[in-house]
């Protein structure tokens, strides 16, 4: 069972990227979805969550509401997370992670569900 993020990079302020996770193994729909990230000496922290299990959200970290955008295309067994007007606070590691944990909708705990091999975003000032 593997998670593969894609799509990272090094762009400028203000610029956009597209994040990709898909899988090999599961389906992305019977799930829970969300995106994460963690930055140079911090923890990793929720940044959008979306499910199609439920039908429920999306729902955005502050930090990132109206600027990233989180959707799935289940044809493509594939969840994006569209980033527009990327700040340098943006720089982290993108981890996308699959959960059927009743608790979801602010993120969750590592240990509650799969977690891909994270993408590096980079946004310079």
């Amino acid at each position: 069972v593997q998670l593969q993020a894609s799509g990272g990079g090094l762009v400028q302020t203000g610029d956009s990227l597209r994040l990709s996770c898909t899988s090999s193994g599961l389906t992305l729909s019977m799930y829970h979805m969300g995106w994460f990230r963690q930055a140079p000496g911090k923890e990793r922290e929720f940044v959008a969550v979306i499910s199609r299990r439920s039908g429920g959200g999306p729902y955005y970290a502050d930090a990132v509401k109206g600027r990233f955008t989180i959707s799935t295309h289940n044809a493509k067994n594939t969840m994006y997370l569209q980033m527009n007007s990327l700040k340098p606070e943006d720089t982290a590691v993108y981890y996308c992670s699959l959960t059927t944990s009743v608790r979801w909708t602010t993120g969750w705990a590592r240990d509650s569900g799969f977690w891909g091999q994270g993408t590096l975003v980079t946004v310079s000032s």
